[in-house]
This record gives C-alpha cells, sequence and structure tokens, in this order.
C-alpha cells in the first residue's frame, strides 16, 4: 500500500512537473531566452536609473513575481547573479490562496504582517516586481473590502519604502509578462500580445536599455520644460472631459524615471483640492483584479461628488468611500503618442496607462499622490506640510485612462495661455 501510494506522488509531481516544464518550452519558444535576457538588462537599468547609481558587489535585490513569470524570473536571476548582486525570491500568492485568504481567513490572518519581512526590505536595494496572473477577474466576487483591510496592515511598510524611494536608498519597478489570461481579455492571441509587449519594452531593438535611456532623457525634457513655465492653471478639454485643476507650489513635473517598464508618460501629483469638473476613462480598467468599464467622474473643489460607470459601478462607488482620500486625485498624467509603443488595450494597467495610439493619452489617478513631484528636499514631507500643499494621503491608486483626442492648455503666472498637449503630442 505504502508503495502504490508513493507511486501515486511520484506520478502526480512527475506530471505537475511535466505540465510546468511543458508551459516553459512554450514560453520559451514565444518569448526567447535572448530576449528575457534583454528584459532582465531593461529591468536593471530602471532600478539603477531610480538611484542614479550603479549597484555594488553583493547588493539585495527582491525579485516578486507570479508562479507564470517564472522563466522571466529565471533570466533576471541568472542575470543578477553574473552582476555579483544577491537576487532574494518572493513568490505571489496564486488565485487559490488569494481566495482563501480574502473570504475564509479571520481577521487576524486577513492583517498578519509575516515577521523579518521589513527587515529584508530595510536592507534591500531594489525591488522587481513581474506581474503574470494565471486568472484575470478571478476575485469579482470578492469583498474589495476585505483586499483593503490586508493592504492597510501593510501600511506602515509601504509608507516605509516610499519614503526610502524618494530618498533613493531603494528603487522599485513593475513589469508584465505574458499570459494566456491577459491575452484574452485584452482579445489578442498569446503570440500577438507578447509580441506587442515585446515591442512597447523595446525588446526588438539590438540594445533596449540604451533606448530606455532615450526615452529617459526625452521625457525628462518635456518634465523640465513643463516645471519650469511656473503654470497656475492647466485645463484638459476632450469629446467627453473638461478638466481644470493647479498644479500646486512646489512640484516638479517627472518623466520616464524607470517605474514601470513599459513607461513613457510625464506627470505630476496636482493640488488635490483644485480639481474641477468633468472626467471620462474610455479605456477599459483593470483594478482589484475587477474591469471597469466607462467611468465618469465629477469634481468639484477636489471631490468626486459624482460617479458612474457603465460596468462595475458598484465596485466604483465602494472604493470611492474606502477612505477619505479615495474620492481625490493623486496624479495627472500625458503620454505623447510619438514616444508610445502601447497602441491596444493590454489588460495590465502599468502598460495601458502608458497607452499612445493616434491620440496620445492622459490618465489620472484616484488616490495617493506621488511624493517624487515635490521639488524640495523630501525630508520637509511630513503629514501636516504635505497636507498644506495638497498632496493627497490615501490607501488606494487607481489608474484611469483616457484616450480621446484632446487639448491641455496652461495659465501661466503672468496670464498668458499657452498650449501644452495637443492632437496626441507635447508642443514642447
Amino acid at each position: 500500500m505504502v508503495d502504490y501510494i508513493n507511486q501515486n506522488i511520484y506520478s502526480d509531481y512527475f506530471h505537475q512537473f511535466k505540465l510546468t516544464t511543458d508551459t516553459k518550452h512554450i514560453m520559451t519558444k514565444i518569448f526567447p531566452y535572448e530576449d528575457l535576457r534583454q528584459y532582465s538588462k531593461v529591468l536593471l537599468w530602471a532600478l539603477e536609473k531610480q538611484l542614479n547609481a550603479k549597484f555594488k558587489n553583493r547588493d539585495i535585490i527582491i525579485i516578486k513575481y507570479d508562479n507564470h513569470a517564472a522563466p522571466l524570473a529565471e533570466a533576471l536571476f541568472a542575470f543578477l547573479i553574473e552582476k555579483h548582486l544577491h537576487p532574494v525570491m518572493e513568490t505571489a500568492l496564486t488565485p487559490a490562496m488569494k481566495a482563501e485568504l480574502y473570504i475564509n481567513s479571520s481577521y487576524g490572518q486577513l492583517t498578519f504582517f509575516p515577521p523579518g519581512k521589513a527587515e529584508l526590505y530595510e536592507k534591500a536595494r531594489g525591488v522587481v516586481r513581474i506581474h503574470a496572473p494565471e486568472e484575470v477577474g478571478a476575485m469579482e466576487e470578492v469583498d474589495p473590502l476585505s483586499i483593503i483591510a490586508n493592504k492597510k496592515s501593510t501600511n506602515q511598510f509601504r509608507q516605509r519604502i516610499e519614503k526610502r524611494k524618494i530618498h533613493n536608498s531603494i528603487a522599485w519597478t513593475e513589469c508584465a509578462y505574458p499570459t494566456k489570461a491577459l491575452a484574452d481579455r485584452a482579445g489578442l492571441s498569446l503570440e500577438d500580445y507578447t509580441n506587442r509587449l515585446m515591442r512597447a519594452c523595446y525588446l526588438n531593438m539590438p540594445y533596449p536599455a540604451k533606448e530606455w535611456q532615450k526615452i529617459a532623457d526625452k521625457t525628462a525634457e518635456i518634465a523640465n520644460w513643463l516645471t519650469s513655465m511656473d503654470i497656475k492653471t492647466i485645463r484638459m478639454q476632450s469629446e467627453l472631459c473638461d478638466l481644470y485643476f493647479s498644479p500646486g507650489p512646489n512640484r516638479k513635473w517627472l518623466g520616464a524615471t524607470g517605474d514601470n517598464i513599459p513607461g513613457y508618460e510625464v506627470y505630476i501629483s496636482p493640488d488635490c483640492r483644485t480639481i474641477n469638473g468633468y472626467y471620462y476613462a474610455d479605456l477599459p480598467s483593470l483594478y482589484m483584479d475587477r474591469m471597469i468599464y466607462g467611468v465618469r467622474l465629477e469634481f468639484a473643489d477636489g471631490i468626486a461628488v459624482g460617479a458612474t460607470a457603465m460596468s462595475g459601478e458598484k465596485f466604483l462607488l465602494d472604493h470611492l468611500r474606502v477612505d477619505g482620500g479615495a474620492r481625490r486625485v493623486g496624479e495627472f498624467s500625458l503620454t505623447d503618442s510619438s514616444i508610445s509603443r502601447v497602441n491596444h488595450f493590454m489588460a495590465q494597467t502599468i502598460i495601458d496607462e502608458n497607452f499612445g495610439g493616434e491620440n496620445g493619452s492622459c490618465h489620472i489617478a484616484l488616490g495617493q499622490s506621488l511624493l517624487g513631484t515635490f521639488a524640495g528636499p523630501p525630508e520637509m514631507l511630513d503629514k501636516l506640510f504635505m497636507e498644506s500643499l495638497g498632496f493627497n494621503t490615501s490607501e488606494v491608486h487607481w489608474d484611469l485612462v483616457n484616450t480621446e483626442e484632446k487639448k491641455v492648455v496652461a495659465t501661466l503666472a503672468n496670464g498668458s495661455i499657452k498650449t501644452i498637449y495637443e492632437n496626441g503630442l507635447f508642443k514642447i
């Protein structure tokens, strides 16, 4: 009996291993190893770009990845070993694990924070998060308050990471790896999805990291141009949007800094108290594993006083009640169509927020402001000072993308009006 059981266990293990191996073999064909290696080089570039420095021998870099991203995680691991760095692997929860946590756990289990994790991240110099969901929409029936409660338990940890980021003592970049679930939700074949992702990441170029440095230089030039203009108010108009706001004092615009790959946007965290008008997100949004479509928001003195959605409206309304900052805007961003290589919905926010297409794109984020857009010394940013400048604080950061043809004009301190973005292009 024991031998029979052991034989069955071995057979099941072998079958599982074979399925995993077969899947990796298929993905290696679709995503050749040399391209995975180039992707790894780009991710290392993204981290060092944020730090404005090269890594030193034995620096710790955490690779946090979904199971289906194992081929990229392995290639990145090997590349970091070559660089004499210390990669530390951290596998994300599977959909089944998330379901158990969000549905069947006690409150204590839901808010549990593992010992040693804070110490590990405190010593790390870089983090790479690779998104490769094996299912999309699996959490649609989960109460979002359970997910928020889980996130709140890590609030102090995440705040510490953000402080280290603005002090350039840790870098964090996020990227995507193609899966059938993403391809299906995007309405593409897996091969087409993979090719589009490779193109968006410039992996079809001889030296992708050099291409990303060119993008960083170009978007930095645009960001510096916007920062130098002493803009008092901005108005963005499209067929279904009419949004106006003040960038606020002590602000700077930022370009492609390596936070996301791909990442082409130029963005700012405006004074959240000054947002007024209407905004419409015509690109679907996948947030907390839910697909939300056709979000319309009306703002008055910084607060979203009206909200509707063609699909997912209840989730939208529930989400706006998560905390006091969920109804406020934490980011305003523009993407130039001449720079972006994203021209199709990809069902992954870190890609979709960089949509180019014919008209470029704009996105706002409900929730947390991005403190890197503060123009002064980071050590000045305590809670009271942040509030006085109109930086928003929230547990959430939800990007909503508009791809319509639009015009963005700025009113300068001297009263003159300047068009800064039109027909998908910055007017630099």
